[in-house]
């Protein structure tokens, strides 16, 4: 369970907080690379090395977000007020991890979306604000 912090912040301040610690999380990721080719047999689970094969850097392709729950309180008056997210399908509110950590924002990487949004939900959770990452590969 993360502690509460005291001291009380404006919604601005703590979006603040929260998109630099994305910005620090994807910094720090190293997300383990991949190369995507034909496999040599239909269905096979190799790849030929004959045919033309891509060395993807950035890894597996995916996308994350940060949902809140209830969507109430000053954080979320303060990312509705800046057009920023929107309702998420399963209830709650839900803002793009790229919306905390711009520098993603064309990026496909799954484990760098998913650091940005880790960031960024602990930040949150520390000043009381139920928050969790929702990641799919793509």
């Amino acid at each position: 369970m993360t502690k509460v912090k005291e001291k009380i912040k404006s919604g601005y301040d703590i979006l603040v907080e929260a998109s630099e610690a994305a910005e620090a999380a994807v910094k720090a990721c190293r997300p383990t690379p991949m190369i995507v080719g034909s496999p040599s047999t239909p269905l096979g689970n190799d790849v030929d090395p004959t045919q033309q094969t891509w060395f993807v850097e950035g890894g597996v392709c995916g996308f994350a977000s940060v949902v809140i729950k209830p969507a109430r309180g000053k954080f979320v008056t303060e990312l509705k007020n800046r057009k920023i997210g929107g309702a998420h399908y399963y209830g709650g509110y839900s803002v793009s991890s790229w919306e905390f950590a711009p520098s993603i924002r064309r990026d496909q990487s799954y484990e760098r979306a998913c650091a940005a949004a880790a960031g960024a939900v602990n930040v949150l959770q520390s000043y009381g604000i139920n928050a969790y990452v929702d990641a799919r590969i793509d």
